[in-house]
């Protein structure tokens, strides 16, 4: 794409805040594998002061935190301990999946803001839940989706919102790995609750949701399977199971599909894999009546696109395809940036910067293709008044 075409989408991407000089109080929820990439940012961050941390497992926490050489962190048991005794600014939520509501629930009630890990939650009740907690709290929620901060994804939004596209109709999205089954609780129900669908598959929905402006989603038609997570031979052995305990441990989707129909007369094509015997399940595209946008498929979706991007359309009777270039993200990385814009809006009274109210439409389908799975049939979603 010529550059006096590329930059009607690209001239009002936020840049980098300076930090507050007032000081953050953070406490951590959850010292596992995705908690690392937090801690991390937070150690950059010089008016944040990383005070407690809770986690089930004994003595996890106090290992996490002296691996990270932070220090001055009281440590609790669990998160009712931890907010019970503090008085934190922000309760970060790093748990595993089915985990997700109660603690966020309990740090709202308490009067704390929450930045909570994707998935949003498990079910749809739990969404909701959660919601209504924020709602009466008048604190801040957030969601952790560090792809919104990417600038190529934002860009995605910029065409969609400057009418090149004109009326949206129909979007097909997903992607997937060809092999990428993860271990630890990402595969058990008990702890995961959702396979692919949420660990990837609410990147890839955020994505074009967000871009066509959240629409609320009526009904859907949904699949899954675990024909690859249950089976030794796709399976990998960590340092605590055997390949074939893995897959007699595997109790979550490792395929998901859907068919949703969206407000605004839109149809939502999407599918995600964590196994398949395929490199792709295919690009994501966005067809417009007047141009469409074909997005390359990437295997997790949590950061930029999958490759350049293209724009096709007429041009005076003229079919044309356009490369869009990939814009190169300034500044610090995607995590840092997600966990930065919460902690400004906390500091300076903004606004969540993903907030829950669009999340849960994401929950929403999700929760549906699992109903929708496993009654065989195609449902309505149903989402309750907040």
């Amino acid at each position: 794409m010529g550059d006096a075409v590329l930059s009607q989408f690209t001239q009002a991407f936020e840049t980098e805040k300076k930090q507050s000089s007032r000081r953050v109080k953070v406490g951590l929820v959850g010292c596992g594998w995705i908690a690392e990439s937090h801690i991390e940012c937070y150690k950059q961050m010089d008016d944040v002061d990383l005070v407690a941390a809770a986690d089930l497992i004994p003595g996890k926490a106090e290992e996490f935190m002296r691996r990270y050489g932070v220090e001055g962190v009281r440590f609790y048991p669990d998160h009712k301990a931890m907010i019970d005794a503090e008085d934190l600014d922000v309760v970060d939520v790093c748990t595993y999946n089915t985990q997700h509501a109660a603690p966020t629930i309990y740090a709202l009630d308490h009067g704390m803001n929450v930045l909570l890990e994707k998935p949003f939650t498990v079910t749809l009740d739990e969404a909701v839940a959660v919601c209504r907690a924020e709602k009466r709290s008048g604190k801040l929620l957030s969601i952790g989706f560090q792809p919104r901060c990417d600038i190529n994804m934002q860009l995605i939004k910029k065409i969609v919102e400057s009418g090149a596209l004109g009326k949206v109709y129909y979007i097909q999205t997903g992607g997937g790995r060809r092999r990428g089954i993860p271990n630890s609780t990402f595969i058990e129900k008990e702890t995961g609750g959702i396979g692919a669908l949420g660990d990837i598959g609410c990147y890839s929905l955020d994505m074009v949701l967000n871009a066509v402006g959240y629409p609320k989603p009526l009904t859907v038609s949904g699949y899954k399977s675990a024909y690859f997570g249950t089976n030794p031979l796709y399976q990998y052995p960590d340092k605590f199971h055997t390949a074939e305990e893995n897959a007699a441990r595997f109790s979550v989707d490792d395929f998901a599909a859907g068919f949703i129909r969206l407000e605004g007369d839109i149809i939502l094509d999407f599918r995600i894999s964590w196994a398949m015997h395929l490199d792709t399940p295919g690009d994501t595209v966005i067809l417009g009546t007047k141009a469409a946008l074909r997005i390359p498929s990437t295997d997790c979706w949590n950061g930029t696109v999958g490759g350049q991007m293209t724009l096709y359309h007429d041009l005076a009777g003229v079919q044309m395809e356009e490369k869009i270039p990939i814009l190169k993200n300034s500044g610090e990385g995607l995590f840092y940036k997600k966990i930065r814009s919460f902690l400004d809006a906390v500091l300076e009274g903004g606004s969540a910067p993903v907030p829950s109210s669009q999340i849960l439409y994401n929950q929403a389908i999700i929760d549906g293709i699992c109903k929708s799975a496993e009654l065989g049939k195609e449902i309505e979603i149903n989402i309750p008044e907040i």
